[in-house]
């Protein structure tokens, strides 16, 4: 593999200069701001990479399907995602988030760690590979989709309309990962399912002065009531039958659970936290992380929150709710569960206002295709890297992959202080160059 290093070595300055082009393009589902641009840009990247290049239309953004022969006839697959998160507060940048620069060996941008930083580490590990094997020991099917930031609503349309292509592949690599607080490279094989459901409660038709309180209904206080109802101060969520569906870890996923050293110390310094919730650590601290549902509540809002006082009885409040969900619970029947756990504790009149959803996922930690990125991450990283069953966070690989039984492992550019969804999102450049690297020792781990 070293000439193939060495080729990325001579070639960095152009792949950096291509990531930065990227980079400078906003691409923000949130807003719908840029994607058709991006996915153009990034068609064309590709394209002239040797890829055939195809923008799958959906009922939004367009999803891109690169493809490329390989020596034997099966697929490998590569997921990734060219939107990003809204670069909000812009005052907290040291430098503008859609003009990429470097600082101290680190580049900053809006999606340099999530999603763009990986695509492009993956785009040069493949070129380089192409000039010095002259052709992949498999062949690859690349996704990359603009809507992930936005729980990836038309990514069913696409598979639904490419399944062919997707069903048999031996194995696909995803777009997250990278280097833990204690620089040990983290390969994750699932992720965590989720429903995201927005609470309604409502008044008076109007806000009201807040004198009418002795008499009219404040939806703050419905809803508030209404929330305390899903979960206790020791943290189980009471919703009837919503732990019924969990299954618990294999032996083998717990094995690699108890090899992860997780960076407790470091992780709390970077939160600002003095511990865990509930004192959590060890074993338990991981595998609640990892294996345990979640009830959480993203936002409230209600009535008057500006500066200084203002006596206000809202017509209104909303709440934002995310459930994360672990094998084999299922985001339809949670949120059955929910409606019918308000309807009996006395808040009919608190809707839902909008729902989405992704099923969970784990992985295997002894499948042949992990076991092969295990490999190449020790050829990289010059250590073993933690194996999680699954991430703490949510992705569609249950779409994707997990529908068809293809395995799926992480392979990422970002570091514990990436910063993603954050300001000053950043990575290493040393990372960038690791990631190149990783891609070319698990393509050659495939032949």
């Amino acid at each position: 593999m070293d000439e193939i290093f060495a080729d990325i070595d001579a070639h960095l300055d152009d792949y950096l200069a291509r990531l930065k082009r990227a980079l400078a393009q906003p691409s923000i589902s949130a807003e719908g701001t840029g994607l058709m641009e991006m996915a153009s840009l990034l068609a064309e990247m590709l394209a002239g990479a040797g890829f055939q290049v195809e923008a799958v239309p959906t009922d939004g953004a367009p999803v891109l399907l690169a493809r490329m022969e390989g020596r034997r006839p099966e697929t490998l697959l590569f997921y990734n995602h060219y939107d990003v998160q809204p670069p909000d507060p812009l005052e907290e940048w040291s430098s503008p988030p859609f003009v990429p620069t470097i600082r101290d060996g680190k580049l900053y941008a809006r999606g340099v760690s999530d999603n763009k930083g990986a695509i492009f580490a993956r785009l040069g590990a493949v070129e380089s590979y192409l000039r010095v094997r002259g052709a992949l020991p498999v062949g690859l099917a690349w996704v990359i989709e603009g809507e992930e930031e936005v729980g990836s609503l038309h990514l069913g349309q696409f598979v639904a309309a490419r399944r062919e292509v997707l069903q048999n592949a031996l194995g696909c690599v995803w777009e997250a990962g990278g280097r833990d607080a204690r620089e040990r490279y983290e390969i994750a094989l699932g992720c965590k399912g989720i429903l995201y459901v927005e609470l309604r409660a409502r008044g008076a038709a109007r806000d009201l002065h807040s004198a009418l309180a002795a008499t009219v209904v404040n939806p703050a206080w419905r809803l508030t009531w209404a929330l305390a109802s899903l979960k206790g101060p020791d943290g189980h969520i009471r919703i009837p039958g919503f732990y019924d569906a969990v299954r618990p870890p294999t032996p083998a996923q717990r094995a690699a659970l108890a090899d992860w050293e997780y960076p407790e110390e470091e992780v709390c310094a970077l939160y600002g936290i003095d511990s865990f919730l509930d004192g959590l650590t060890g074993d338990a601290l991981k595998e609640r992380l990892i294996f345990g549902p979640t009830c959480n509540i993203d936002g409230f809002h209600s009535g008057y929150g500006g500066p200084g006082s203002k006596t206000v009885l809202p017509a209104e409040a909303v709440a934002k709710l995310d459930f994360r969900l672990v094998p084999d619970q299922d985001p339809e029947a949670i949120l059955r569960a929910l409606r019918a756990h308000l309807d009996a504790e006395g808040f009919a009149d608190v809707g839902i206002a909008w729902w989405e959803g992704e099923a969970p996922f784990a992985g295997d930690p002894e499948h042949p295709f992990v076991q092969v990125a295990v490999r190449a991450a020790e050829q990289v990283y010059g250590h073993r890297p933690a194996l999680l069953p699954m991430m703490a966070g949510t992705g569609p690989v249950h779409i994707l992959c997990g529908q068809f039984g293809i395995p799926i492992v992480t392979a990422g550019v970002g570091y514990a202080d990436s910063r993603a969804h954050a300001p000053d999102e950043n990575i290493r450049l040393t990372d960038f160059v690791e990631g190149m690297r990783y891609i070319v020792a698990l393509l050659e781990g495939l032949g």
